[in-house]
């Protein structure tokens, strides 16, 4: 079981065209806002899931 850390503060780098996914990936829909894993939820929201337990 994780545990969150105090003074732990996450960043979550998020940017670029994704042109390698390209057309999925656009300027209005990068890459990061997309379900790409099947889980219902976009890249960006994945990862705050499994970073938000250990943020204090």
């Amino acid at each position: 079981m994780s545990q969150k850390i105090s003074d732990f503060y996450a960043v979550i780098p998020a940017g670029g065209i994704g042109s390698r996914l390209w057309p999925l990936s656009r300027a209005d829909a990068p890459k990061f806002l997309h379900d790409l894993t099947g889980s219902g939820h976009s890249l960006l929201r994945d990862t705050w899931d499994r970073l938000e337990p250990l943020a204090g």
